[in-house]
């Protein structure tokens, strides 16, 4: 087993910068769909599900206005809010999940396609039945339907 050995007594001074938390940050951006009115996060890590997260939230309708050094971001709703998430970026992250229960509280409707690595009730380690039965519990009716996409539909 590895382990730290720390001999002392030492003082510990200096300054040093945490880089924000993807799986926290995750969800707080979901989260912005809730609001009418522009959210700022600061300190958000500069990782692709970040990007991804940013660019799901844009084709949801969110105005999205990255800083120069991308660690802050500024998110205004736009009048053409949208129910559908898409599947070509849905399918790159398993947190697009995280964007049904806002839509659900906010719109009270949602069209969304199963995140990338996911299956309901299956053998994989990670399946969304826990976000589907929490919101069931809250009071969501849903529906999963099997959607069959041809070669012409996946290329655009």
């Amino acid at each position: 087993m590895d382990k730290f050995l720390i001999t002392g007594p030492c003082k510990i001074k200096g300054q040093i910068t945490i880089s924000g938390s993807k799986n926290a940050a995750l969800p707080i951006l979901a989260s912005t769909l809730l609001f009418d009115k522009p959210i700022v996060i600061q300190n958000l890590p500069i990782v692709r599900d970040i990007d991804t997260m940013l660019n799901l939230l844009k084709s949801l309708g969110s105005k999205i206005q990255l800083s120069n050094n991308r660690k802050t971001v500024k998110i205004s709703k736009t009048k053409n809010q949208k129910y559908f998430s898409n599947y070509s970026i849905m399918k790159t992250m398993r947190a697009g999940i995280l964007v049904l229960g806002p839509m659900i509280s906010k719109y009270h409707k949602s069209i969304t396609s199963f995140p990338g690595g996911c299956i309901l009730n299956g053998n994989s380690g990670r399946p969304i039945n826990l976000h589907l039965n929490a919101l069931k519990k809250l009071g969501m009716k849903y529906e999963i339907k099997k959607v069959i996409f041809t070669q012409s539909q996946t290329e655009s």
